[in-house]
């Protein structure tokens, strides 16, 4: 009798630990300003909403894509561009629609669902200041291109990931035929590329194309007039079996997809990384301007 009761007494903890775990979320991010934002936006978004939420931010691309296939990360946003390329190792030239929907299907078949996309295309892109624009008159890659050709002795800035990525830097040099020597480019963190490009230490940086820092820097991006870049239309992505446990965490996450615009990231990332507000306190605020919190 004893050992029957304490059978059906482990049942009854075990149907409970399942019953509360179903609301339980681990949230991931990766390591630079909107990534941080969007993970604090989805932890606080999600808390109001009574989950339990565990935050991991700061992490790697690779290796944040891993923990979520591994059950370590429930939900993340990610980049569509970056998925087909780097994740599934498609090279295709494919429409924004197209791109997003290929990620959807071929996740899908790990057990990730790629829920609503947003508006904001956070693609790669190479800048440099309005005044190196106005002097030299180059306004595109092509231009960028020719300029390298011409040995007129331009110097880049770019992060390592960039730099190694299959959607990077050797490939678009190989897109745009030009060709530049490793000692006129300088690897350095994404923050600091900013800083350099504005100081005038390169003539030319990588950037992301929703970051603040563009407009309040004065930078000038650079027309990518051969589509090199795929779209990274910022997308909520979710394990299937995180999905299964809370199916109102779709509508849920689809709401605030729905609020986000390369305006609206720009905006965030500058109130960081320009006017030095917390990341915590800038999520909040949005979350409450837009009546999420």
């Amino acid at each position: 009798m004893k050992t029957l009761m304490t059978a059906l007494t482990g049942l009854a903890l075990a149907g409970t630990v399942a019953s509360a775990s179903a609301n339980d979320v681990v949230v991931g991010g990766k390591n630079f300003t909107e990534q941080q934002i969007i993970a604090s936006l989805t932890t606080q978004y999600l808390e109001g909403l009574d989950y339990d939420v565990e935050k991991r931010a700061g992490m790697g691309s690779a290796v944040l894509r891993q923990a979520q296939e591994n059950g370590q990360i429930d939900l993340y946003w990610e980049y569509t561009g970056t998925s087909l390329i780097n994740y599934n190792d498609v090279t295709e030239s494919l429409s924004a629609d197209e791109t997003y929907q290929r990620v959807k299907e071929l996740d899908g078949e790990k057990g990730l669902v790629w829920l609503e996309p947003s508006a904001a295309n956070n693609t790669y892109a190479l800048a440099m200041r309005q005044a190196s624009v106005e002097e030299t008159g180059i306004e595109t890659l092509s231009d960028l291109a020719a300029a390298v050709n011409d040995e007129e002795g331009l110097s880049f800035a770019m992060n390592a990931e960039f730099y190694a990525r299959e959607d990077g830097w050797r490939p678009l040099q190989q897109a745009y035929d030009f060709r530049v020597g490793r000692s006129d480019v300088k690897r350095m963190d994404s923050g600091l590329v900013y800083q350099a490009l504005r100081d005038a230490q390169v003539d030319v940086g990588l950037v992301f194309a929703t970051d603040g820092r563009i407009p309040a820097f004065d930078f000038v991006v650079l027309e990518d007039d051969q589509n090199f870049f795929p779209a990274y239309a910022l997308t909520p992505v979710v394990r299937e079996e995180t999905l299964a446990a809370n199916p109102e965490l779709e509508g849920q996450m689809n709401a605030l997809s729905s609020l986000l615009d390369d305006e609206t990231m720009a905006t965030l990332n500058a109130r960081v990384d320009v006017e030095r507000e917390t990341i915590e306190d800038v999520a909040e605020s949005f979350l409450k301007d837009n009546d999420l919190l």
